[in-house]
């Protein structure tokens, strides 16, 4: 593990680019310092954060070092990636397979992208903000999207799954799905229609590093939503 002396991520606790961040951190057992910011409010338009993150997005993260220059990461699963090569130790899990299974990482990263990158760019906030004047149902337009790209999930996993997504160690792929679970639920998509899906998810509810990177126990998690 590199000389790390300090992490902070901006985050929001209902973004599912975030939660990934939340999740791995808390797997990898590396504290983090939270910065909330209110995408309803647009915090992530302020000049500050701008100068930040020029996607005006969360997450952000900032890894300093003690013996270079700070590391700024602004998309999530180069973030993902990054602790990874970071931490590459025996005593830390892993979000990869090993370099020697390139295949089965190839898998990981299929699925991670599936959920990364043909689901959540089309549902979230910034699109759903723009397809709303031009006549569409919002939560319509995300359960419709969302149950192409886990159509296409479960169609893998039903191959490849074991305890989680890729045989029995929480992958990449996990930590993508189980916010994107989060978000389908809140719009009505049926997981009994993905069963392997549903399976994975529930089971990973049960990881500490996802219930403590979950949405509704966030420090910025409104209190009408908080777990009591």
């Amino acid at each position: 593990m590199t000389d790390i002396t300090n992490i902070t991520l901006y985050t929001y606790f209902r973004s599912s680019c975030s939660a990934r961040l939340r999740i791995a951190l808390h797997l990898k057992s590396l504290p983090y310092t939270s910065i909330p910011i209110n995408l309803l409010k647009d915090e992530q338009r302020a000049p500050t954060y701008g100068t930040l993150n020029p996607s005006l997005t969360v997450p952000s993260l900032i890894i300093e070092h003690g013996t270079k220059q700070t590391t700024t990461i602004t998309q999530s699963l180069a973030a993902l990636e990054y602790l990874d090569e970071i931490t590459s130790s025996p005593k830390t899990p892993s979000l990869l397979p090993p370099p020697s299974d390139p295949e089965t990482r190839a898998t990981v990263r299929t699925l991670a992208s599936i959920i990364a990158c043909d689901v959540q760019p089309v549902t979230n906030l910034r699109i759903l903000k723009r397809v709303g004047p031009l006549g569409m149902d919002r939560a319509a337009w995300s359960k419709d999207l969302i149950i192409e790209g886990f159509r296409a999930y479960e169609a893998i996993v039903e191959k490849t799954a074991g305890r989680f997504s890729v045989g029995d160690c929480v992958t990449m792929a996990d930590v993508c799905l189980v916010p994107a679970v989060w978000g389908a639920e809140r719009v009505g998509v049926d997981m009994g229609e993905y069963p392997v899906i549903r399976g994975v998810a529930e089971r990973l509810e049960g990881e500490e590093c996802v219930r403590r990177g979950h949405w509704r126990g966030q420090e910025d998690t409104p209190g009408e939503f908080r777990v009591q």
